[in-house]
Protein backbone atom coordinates (compact mmCIF):
# COMPACT_ATOMS: atom_id res chain seq x y z
CA UNK A 1 0.00 0.00 0.00
CA UNK A 2 1.58 3.28 -1.05
CA UNK A 3 1.86 6.24 1.34
CA UNK A 4 0.42 9.47 -0.09
CA UNK A 5 2.83 12.47 -0.55
CA UNK A 6 2.39 15.18 1.96
CA UNK A 7 3.49 18.77 1.12
CA UNK A 8 4.23 20.82 4.21
CA UNK A 9 3.79 24.61 4.03
CA UNK A 10 6.95 26.47 5.06
CA UNK A 11 6.70 28.13 8.39
CA UNK A 12 6.57 31.92 8.30
CA UNK A 13 9.62 33.94 9.48
CA UNK A 14 9.71 34.77 13.05
CA UNK A 15 9.86 38.34 14.25
CA UNK A 16 13.46 37.88 15.37
CA UNK A 17 14.60 36.87 11.87
CA UNK A 18 12.91 39.87 10.28
CA UNK A 19 14.56 42.26 12.70
CA UNK A 20 17.98 40.74 12.05
CA UNK A 21 17.64 41.07 8.26
CA UNK A 22 16.50 44.69 8.55
CA UNK A 23 19.45 45.52 10.79
CA UNK A 24 21.94 44.02 8.35
CA UNK A 25 20.48 45.98 5.42
CA UNK A 26 20.61 49.23 7.44
CA UNK A 27 24.25 48.66 8.35
CA UNK A 28 25.18 48.08 4.70
CA UNK A 29 23.40 51.27 3.59
CA UNK A 30 25.13 53.35 6.26
CA UNK A 31 28.54 51.97 5.34
CA UNK A 32 27.97 52.85 1.69
CA UNK A 33 26.93 56.40 2.55
CA UNK A 34 29.81 57.02 4.99
CA UNK A 35 32.61 55.63 2.87
CA UNK A 36 31.23 57.09 -0.38
CA UNK A 37 32.10 54.04 -2.31
CA UNK A 38 32.02 54.72 -6.05
CA UNK A 39 31.22 51.62 -8.01
CA UNK A 40 31.88 53.37 -11.37
CA UNK A 41 34.75 51.96 -13.31
CA UNK A 42 37.84 54.21 -13.35
CA UNK A 43 39.20 55.01 -16.76
CA UNK A 44 42.85 54.11 -17.23
CA UNK A 45 45.27 57.05 -17.42
CA UNK A 46 46.53 57.80 -20.84
CA UNK A 47 50.28 57.57 -21.15
CA UNK A 48 51.84 60.13 -23.45
CA UNK A 49 54.51 58.67 -25.59
CA UNK A 50 56.90 60.40 -27.97
CA UNK A 51 56.76 59.07 -31.49
CA UNK A 52 59.91 59.10 -33.58
CA UNK A 53 59.22 59.74 -37.26
CA UNK A 54 61.84 58.89 -39.86
CA UNK A 55 61.49 60.11 -43.43
CA UNK A 56 62.86 57.58 -45.85
CA UNK A 57 64.19 58.79 -49.16
CA UNK A 58 62.99 57.41 -52.47
CA UNK A 59 64.79 54.14 -53.17
CA UNK A 60 67.56 54.50 -55.68
CA UNK A 61 67.53 52.42 -58.82
CA UNK A 62 71.26 51.66 -58.62
CA UNK A 63 72.80 50.17 -55.52
CA UNK A 64 75.74 52.12 -54.02
CA UNK A 65 79.24 50.68 -54.41
CA UNK A 66 80.17 51.11 -50.75
CA UNK A 67 77.25 50.84 -48.32
CA UNK A 68 77.90 52.47 -44.97
CA UNK A 69 74.40 51.98 -43.47
CA UNK A 70 71.72 49.29 -43.52
CA UNK A 71 68.31 50.35 -44.87
CA UNK A 72 65.12 48.88 -46.31
CA UNK A 73 65.97 50.11 -49.79
CA UNK A 74 68.95 51.47 -51.77
CA UNK A 75 69.67 55.10 -50.98
CA UNK A 76 72.49 56.80 -52.85
CA UNK A 77 73.88 60.04 -51.44
CA UNK A 78 71.81 59.93 -48.25
CA UNK A 79 73.43 60.25 -44.90
CA UNK A 80 76.81 61.57 -46.10
CA UNK A 81 76.92 64.35 -43.55
CA UNK A 82 75.78 63.80 -39.99
CA UNK A 83 74.99 66.85 -37.93
CA UNK A 84 74.65 66.44 -34.20
CA UNK A 85 71.82 68.44 -32.69
CA UNK A 86 73.13 71.21 -30.49
CA UNK A 87 71.28 72.09 -27.28
CA UNK A 88 69.95 75.63 -27.16
CA UNK A 89 71.95 78.24 -25.28
CA UNK A 90 70.01 79.81 -22.44
CA UNK A 91 72.61 82.44 -21.56
CA UNK A 92 72.66 84.13 -24.98
CA UNK A 93 69.58 86.25 -24.33
CA UNK A 94 70.97 87.62 -21.04
CA UNK A 95 74.46 88.60 -22.23
CA UNK A 96 73.64 92.29 -22.51
CA UNK A 97 72.58 92.52 -18.84
CA UNK A 98 75.00 90.05 -17.28
CA UNK A 99 76.92 92.81 -15.48
CA UNK A 100 73.85 94.04 -13.58
CA UNK A 101 72.47 90.67 -12.45
CA UNK A 102 73.53 88.98 -9.18
CA UNK A 103 75.50 85.74 -9.46
CA UNK A 104 73.34 82.66 -9.64
CA UNK A 105 73.83 79.66 -7.40
CA UNK A 106 74.95 76.56 -9.21
CA UNK A 107 72.21 73.88 -9.22
CA UNK A 108 72.82 70.52 -7.64
CA UNK A 109 73.96 67.76 -9.97
CA UNK A 110 70.72 65.84 -9.36
CA UNK A 111 68.63 68.78 -10.59
CA UNK A 112 70.73 69.49 -13.67
CA UNK A 113 69.70 66.29 -15.43
CA UNK A 114 65.95 66.99 -15.67
CA UNK A 115 66.69 70.59 -16.74
CA UNK A 116 68.87 69.44 -19.60
CA UNK A 117 66.15 67.00 -20.63
CA UNK A 118 63.60 69.81 -20.73
CA UNK A 119 65.94 71.87 -22.93
CA UNK A 120 66.01 69.15 -25.55
CA UNK A 121 62.32 68.31 -25.52
CA UNK A 122 60.97 71.86 -25.38
CA UNK A 123 61.51 73.46 -28.77
CA UNK A 124 59.94 76.79 -27.82
CA UNK A 125 62.91 77.82 -25.66
CA UNK A 126 65.36 76.99 -28.42
CA UNK A 127 63.62 79.28 -30.92
CA UNK A 128 63.61 82.19 -28.46
CA UNK A 129 67.32 81.82 -27.69
CA UNK A 130 68.29 81.72 -31.37
CA UNK A 131 66.26 84.86 -32.03
CA UNK A 132 67.96 86.64 -29.14
CA UNK A 133 71.38 85.72 -30.48
CA UNK A 134 70.55 87.12 -33.91
CA UNK A 135 69.34 90.36 -32.35
CA UNK A 136 72.55 90.69 -30.34
CA UNK A 137 74.69 90.30 -33.45
CA UNK A 138 72.51 92.77 -35.33
CA UNK A 139 72.96 95.31 -32.53
CA UNK A 140 76.73 94.98 -32.71
CA UNK A 141 76.65 95.52 -36.47
CA UNK A 142 74.55 98.66 -36.05
CA UNK A 143 77.10 100.14 -33.62
CA UNK A 144 79.89 99.79 -36.15
CA UNK A 145 80.29 102.64 -38.64
CA UNK A 146 79.34 101.65 -42.19
CA UNK A 147 81.31 103.21 -45.07
CA UNK A 148 79.49 103.22 -48.36
CA UNK A 149 81.17 103.06 -51.75
CA UNK A 150 80.18 106.66 -52.50
CA UNK A 151 81.73 107.92 -49.24
CA UNK A 152 84.93 105.99 -49.96
CA UNK A 153 85.20 107.44 -53.48
CA UNK A 154 84.61 110.93 -52.08
CA UNK A 155 87.43 110.50 -49.55
CA UNK A 156 89.80 109.24 -52.24
CA UNK A 157 88.95 112.18 -54.50
CA UNK A 158 89.48 114.65 -51.65
CA UNK A 159 92.85 113.12 -50.78
CA UNK A 160 93.92 113.27 -54.42
CA UNK A 161 92.96 116.96 -54.61
CA UNK A 162 95.05 117.73 -51.51
CA UNK A 163 98.07 115.94 -52.96
CA UNK A 164 97.75 117.81 -56.27
CA UNK A 165 97.44 121.12 -54.39
CA UNK A 166 100.63 120.40 -52.45
CA UNK A 167 102.51 119.44 -55.60
CA UNK A 168 101.32 122.58 -57.36
CA UNK A 169 102.39 124.72 -54.40
CA UNK A 170 105.82 123.09 -54.41
CA UNK A 171 106.16 123.66 -58.16
CA UNK A 172 105.21 127.31 -57.80
CA UNK A 173 107.90 127.78 -55.12
CA UNK A 174 111.29 128.16 -56.81
CA UNK A 175 113.80 126.32 -54.62
CA UNK A 176 117.40 126.18 -55.81
CA UNK A 177 120.65 125.05 -54.31
CA UNK A 178 123.35 127.66 -54.26
CA UNK A 179 125.57 125.70 -56.62
CA UNK A 180 122.66 125.43 -59.11
CA UNK A 181 122.20 129.18 -59.52
CA UNK A 182 123.16 130.15 -63.07
CA UNK A 183 122.11 133.72 -63.90
CA UNK A 184 123.11 135.39 -60.63
CA UNK A 185 125.85 133.02 -59.51
CA UNK A 186 128.05 135.85 -58.22
CA UNK A 187 125.26 137.22 -56.02
CA UNK A 188 124.56 133.75 -54.63
CA UNK A 189 128.26 133.15 -53.85
CA UNK A 190 128.57 136.49 -52.04
CA UNK A 191 125.44 135.80 -50.00
CA UNK A 192 126.74 132.34 -48.99
CA UNK A 193 130.04 133.80 -47.82
CA UNK A 194 128.29 136.30 -45.56
CA UNK A 195 126.03 133.53 -44.25
CA UNK A 196 129.01 131.29 -43.40
CA UNK A 197 130.73 134.07 -41.49
CA UNK A 198 127.65 134.70 -39.37
CA UNK A 199 126.98 131.06 -38.41
CA UNK A 200 130.67 130.45 -37.60
CA UNK A 201 130.77 133.52 -35.37
CA UNK A 202 127.53 132.52 -33.63
CA UNK A 203 128.71 128.91 -33.24
CA UNK A 204 131.98 129.89 -31.58
CA UNK A 205 130.18 132.24 -29.20
CA UNK A 206 127.69 129.48 -28.35
CA UNK A 207 130.00 126.50 -28.61
CA UNK A 208 128.13 123.32 -27.69
CA UNK A 209 129.15 121.55 -24.50
CA UNK A 210 129.08 118.17 -26.21
CA UNK A 211 132.00 119.32 -28.44
CA UNK A 212 133.99 121.01 -25.66
CA UNK A 213 135.68 117.81 -24.56
CA UNK A 214 139.43 117.41 -25.00
CA UNK A 215 140.53 116.00 -28.36
CA UNK A 216 136.95 116.11 -29.61
CA UNK A 217 136.16 116.30 -33.33
CA UNK A 218 132.97 115.88 -35.29
CA UNK A 219 131.88 116.41 -38.89
CA UNK A 220 128.39 116.60 -40.38
CA UNK A 221 126.74 117.86 -43.56
CA UNK A 222 123.64 120.07 -43.33
CA UNK A 223 121.27 121.79 -45.81
CA UNK A 224 119.71 125.12 -44.75
CA UNK A 225 116.99 126.78 -46.85
CA UNK A 226 116.76 130.60 -46.67
CA UNK A 227 113.62 132.47 -47.74
CA UNK A 228 113.65 135.77 -49.62
CA UNK A 229 113.18 137.73 -46.38
CA UNK A 230 116.14 135.97 -44.69
CA UNK A 231 114.08 133.64 -42.46
CA UNK A 232 114.68 129.89 -42.24
CA UNK A 233 112.72 127.72 -44.66
CA UNK A 234 114.16 124.31 -43.73
CA UNK A 235 117.01 122.59 -41.84
CA UNK A 236 118.03 119.04 -42.80
CA UNK A 237 120.98 116.85 -41.81
CA UNK A 238 122.38 115.26 -44.98
CA UNK A 239 125.10 113.25 -43.27
CA UNK A 240 125.05 112.74 -39.53
CA UNK A 241 128.12 113.03 -37.33
CA UNK A 242 127.07 109.87 -35.52
CA UNK A 243 126.36 111.91 -32.41
CA UNK A 244 122.68 113.00 -32.19
CA UNK A 245 123.54 115.63 -29.59
CA UNK A 246 126.12 117.24 -31.91
CA UNK A 247 123.66 117.20 -34.85
CA UNK A 248 121.05 118.96 -32.74
CA UNK A 249 123.65 121.50 -31.54
CA UNK A 250 124.48 122.41 -35.17
CA UNK A 251 120.79 122.98 -35.91
CA UNK A 252 120.50 125.15 -32.82
CA UNK A 253 123.41 127.33 -34.02
CA UNK A 254 121.51 128.03 -37.26
CA UNK A 255 118.35 128.92 -35.35
CA UNK A 256 120.24 131.31 -33.08
CA UNK A 257 121.90 132.97 -36.10
CA UNK A 258 118.55 133.70 -37.80
CA UNK A 259 117.21 135.88 -39.23
CA UNK A 260 119.75 136.31 -41.97
CA UNK A 261 120.04 139.09 -44.49
CA UNK A 262 117.29 139.21 -47.17
CA UNK A 263 118.17 137.73 -50.54
CA UNK A 264 119.34 140.24 -53.19
CA UNK A 265 116.53 141.60 -55.38
CA UNK A 266 118.10 140.30 -58.58
CA UNK A 267 118.50 136.84 -57.02
CA UNK A 268 114.81 136.77 -56.01
CA UNK A 269 113.87 136.91 -59.71
CA UNK A 270 115.47 133.52 -60.16
CA UNK A 271 114.43 131.74 -56.96
CA UNK A 272 112.27 131.97 -53.84
CA UNK A 273 114.36 129.79 -51.51
CA UNK A 274 118.15 129.49 -51.54
CA UNK A 275 119.47 126.21 -50.14
CA UNK A 276 123.00 126.36 -48.72
CA UNK A 277 124.85 123.07 -48.23
CA UNK A 278 127.88 123.14 -45.98
CA UNK A 279 130.15 120.71 -44.12
CA UNK A 280 130.24 121.59 -40.43
CA UNK A 281 133.39 120.77 -38.46
CA UNK A 282 133.65 120.86 -34.67
CA UNK A 283 137.07 120.71 -32.98
CA UNK A 284 138.29 121.56 -29.50
CA UNK A 285 141.22 123.44 -31.11
CA UNK A 286 139.68 125.33 -34.08
CA UNK A 287 136.06 125.61 -32.92
CA UNK A 288 133.20 125.65 -35.48
CA UNK A 289 133.75 125.97 -39.22
CA UNK A 290 131.30 125.69 -42.14
CA UNK A 291 132.88 124.93 -45.51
Amino acid sequence: METPAVFEQPSPLSSNDTLLITLIIAVIVHVVIILGVNFSKDEPHKISRAIDITLAATPAKKAPEEAKFLAQANQTGAGEEVKKPQPPKQQVASQGHSDHLPPRNKPAPAESKPKSARKVLTQQHAEQDVTAEVKTQTGEDEDRPHITAEALQSQIAQLGAEIRARQQSADNTKIKFANAVSTHRFLAAQYMQDWENKVERTGNLNYPKVAAKKNFSGILTMDVGIKADGSIYSIRINKSSGNPALDEAAKNIVRISAPFAPLPIELRKELDVLVITRVWKFSDESGVSAE
